[in-house]
């Protein structure tokens, strides 16, 4: 499957706020937006006013690529969402928000959700005592996750484990650090979900 495997501070600076890919630089005057507050480019800092159409596509693209999806990923979340009774966009920012990578970045176990990916697949993490290899897994209420016991002296996991503090954690999740293990309390509402985005603007990108 294809990925993005680019600079990731230029989707910041494109889309003119924090992602949040790298992690603990983004909190750091290191982090790309906070030195060049302009979009990249050869003509970044002279760029006029997008359209009505360019405003949606790029909150499309603000929650597309920090979850690290392609087009055709997020597009079957939306469908997924629009099946449902609830709100749409308030439901797709739900399923992104209980993908098992993104989870466990949330949780303080990765850096960012790249790294989070990259230790699901190399099969370091349990869900309710199980194995599971797969990132996009949906999380439900009441689940468990924890590092597996041969796993826990990976020095990525505790170096972000130490760092983890300062970002804070979401009310919708529970974290036993000393024990390596997590457990969601329920599905996040769209108050907690942090995610400066205006998801109704991709409801009516996809409507058209």
């Amino acid at each position: 499957m294809s990925r993005y495997i680019g600079a990731v501070c230029r989707m910041c600076r494109r889309a003119g706020e924090k992602l949040y890919f790298k992690g603990d630089r983004c909190y750091t005057e290191k982090c790309g937006v906070e030195r060049r507050k302009y979009p990249p480019g050869q003509h970044g800092q002279g760029r006029g006013k997008l359209s009505d159409y360019g405003v949606q596509l790029m909150e499309k693209q603000k929650v597309r690529k920090p979850y690290g999806l392609v087009e055709r990923q997020f597009r079957r979340y939306f469908f997924a969402a629009e099946k449902s009774k609830a709100v749409t966009g308030e439901v797709l920012l739900q399923l992104l928000e209980c993908r098992l990578d993104n989870v466990i970045h949330r949780m303080g176990f990765s850096a960012n959700r790249r790294q989070a990916r990259q230790l699901i697949v190399h099969r370091h993490f349990l869900v309710n005592g199980k194995i599971v290899n797969i990132p996009s897994y949906i999380v439900r209420a009441e689940d468990v996750i924890e590092v597996k016991e041969s796993s826990r002296d990976i020095p990525a996991i505790q170096e972000s484990l130490d760092k983890a503090e300062h970002r804070g954690l979401p009310a919708w999740i529970e974290t036993d650090r000393a024990n390596f293990r997590g457990k969601v309390s329920h599905i996040p509402s769209r108050e907690e979900i942090q995610l400066p985005v205006r998801e109704q603007l991709i409801v009516e990108l996809y409507s058209k």
